[in-house]
């Protein structure tokens, strides 16, 4: 079975988990076979999808702590994956507008998914 190798990115706790000694974020380079999924990377990764936050896939949004539409993505020879754990807080620069997989964005359309800020929230 052929193989793709993807560039992976950790950032926080998980970081140290995946790799000792790392401070703050570790890069590593990992191979799965053709057709893995998010989900079979987090597993080879030894990564509870609980343990993850926010998570971009070549740029693109790709899920929120505890939105998670991601699992099933099939990843691509040369995806870039960062993960970055629960205490991670999402870059301000990326709060409006940001561009993300079609599987969050079909997730979020649905009711009470949407981006609000807290001041909005609060009015709900």
């Amino acid at each position: 079975m052929a193989e793709i190798n993807l560039e992976v990115w950790l950032y926080g706790s998980l970081a140290v988990l995946c790799s000792p000694g790392s401070v703050g974020y570790a890069n590593l380079m990992v191979s799965l076979p053709e057709g893995s999924t998010v989900k079979d990377l987090l597993f080879k990764l030894g990564i509870s999808t609980k343990e993850r936050g926010i998570t971009f896939i070549n740029g693109k949004l790709a899920a929120l702590t505890e939105i998670q539409p991601d699992l099933n993505h099939v990843l691509q020879e040369g995806d870039r994956v960062a993960f970055f754990d629960r205490k991670s807080m999402w870059p301000f620069q990326y709060r409006f507008g940001v561009p993300m997989l079609e599987e969050l964005s079909e997730d979020l359309k649905e009711e009470n998914q949407g981006l609000f800020h807290s001041s909005h929230k609060n009015k709900r």
